[in-house]
C-alpha cells in the first residue's frame, strides 16, 4: 500500500510518516513549498500514484484565525475542497482531518458523528465549510473528526506547561470549564492507518483519545508526572478572555471508529505517558 500525506510536514503528518514506516507502508509527503493546497492548479497532476491520501494540512491557530480569517478559510475551507477535488479528479480515497470544534459544546455528552454542528469561533466555521466542500466534491471522502491534539514537532499544551515549570513556575492558572479529549498524534496516527488499511464506506468518524478531561485536570497529570507539588489554579474561560470562544464540551464518541477498526482508541492519560517517555523537556523538568 502507498499513502500520499498532504502536509505530512506538520505534527500529525510527521507522525503519520513514521507510523507507515513502521508498519512497511509506503508514504509520499507533499507540503509547501512544492505543493499548496490553496491552488487548486496543477494539484491533481501533484498527487503521486496511491491507494489512498491523507489531508493532514490546516490552518490550526484558534485565536488567531479570528483576525487572519482570508488566510484560514483558504487553507481549511477552500484548500480542502481542491485537494478533495483533486482526489476526484484521480478517483483516489480522501481521509480529510476536521475538528471537534464543529461542535458548540452545548450537549453536555459526547457527540456523535450524526449531531447537529453550530461552530462557536472562526477556526471551527472554516473547517466545518472545508467538510462541506470535501463532501461537495463528490469522491471518495472520508472526514475524520478529531481534538485537541499533541506531538513531539509541534506547540502544544504539555510543552507550554512544562517550558513554565523549567523557568521555575510555582503556580499554575489553567482553565478548568473546558472539557475535551487530549490526544496524542501517534496514536491518532495509528488509528488513521487503521482506518485506511479496512477501507470503510465514505463517512464522517471521530478519532480522539478515550476518556475526558478538563485542561486543568491535564495540566495536574502533567504536574503529577514531572513535579508533584506545583500549585495549580482553577481559571475560568472567561477570566482569560481568548480572542476565540471555545466549546465547554467537544468530547467526541469513537464509538463507529471502534466498530470499524476492531480496537478503541488509547485513553488520554496513556497519550500523555507516552509523549513525556519521549519528550527531552520532560526529563529536563524532572532533573531539575
Amino acid at each position: 500500500m502507498r499513502i500520499a500525506l498532504v502536509g505530512g510536514k506538520g505534527m500529525l503528518g510527521s507522525d503519520l510518516a513514521e507510523a507507515c514506516a513502521r508498519r512497511g507502508v509506503a508514504c509520499a509527503i507533499l507540503d509547501l513549498p512544492e505543493v499548496d493546497i490553496t491552488r487548486a492548479a496543477g494539484l491533481a497532476d501533484a498527487l503521486p500514484v496511491c491507494d489512498a491520501v491523507v489531508n493532514c494540512a490546516g490552518y490550526t491557530r484558534v485565536d488567531d484565525a479570528e483576525r487572519e480569517r482570508d488566510l484560514c478559510r483558504r487553507i481549511n475551507a477552500e484548500g480542502a475542497g481542491n485537494v478533495a477535488a483533486a482526489c476526484r479528479q484521480r478517483n483516489l480515497p480522501l481521509f480529510h482531518l476536521s475538528t471537534d470544534y464543529v461542535f458548540d459544546g452545548t450537549k453536555g455528552r459526547p457527540y456523535v458523528e450524526s449531531d447537529p454542528v453550530a461552530p462557536l469561533n472562526y477556526y471551527g466555521a472554516s473547517k466545518l465549510e472545508g467538510e462541506e466542500a470535501v463532501r461537495a466534491a463528490g469522491g471518495q471522502a472520508f472526514i475524520v473528526r478529531t481534538q485537541s491534539l499533541y506531538g513531539l514537532r509541534g506547540r502544544n499544551f504539555i510543552r507550554a506547561i512544562l517550558n513554565q515549570l523549567k523557568q521555575g513556575t510555582t503556580t499554575l492558572r489553567v482553565v478548568s470549564d473546558q472539557v475535551s479529549s487530549p490526544t496524542y498524534t501517534r496514536h491518532l496516527a495509528d488509528g488513521l492507518l487503521d482506518l485506511v488499511d479496512r477501507r470503510p464506506q465514505p463517512c464522517i468518524v471521530h478519532v480522539a483519545a478515550m476518556g475526558s478531561c478538563s485542561w486543568w485536570d491535564f495540566a495536574k497529570a502533567i504536574v503529577d508526572r514531572v513535579r508533584p507539588g506545583v500549585e495549580i489554579q482553577k481559571a475560568s474561560t472567561a477570566e482569560l478572555n481568548y480572542p476565540a470562544l471555545r466549546p465547554a464540551y467537544s468530547v467526541l464518541d469513537t464509538a463507529i471508529f471502534a466498530s470499524l477498526t476492531g480496537r478503541p482508541m488509547p485513553h488520554w492519560r496513556d497519550g500523555l505517558d507516552a509523549y513525556l517517555a519521549e519528550e527531552p523537556l520532560a526529563a529536563e523538568v524532572r532533573g531539575g
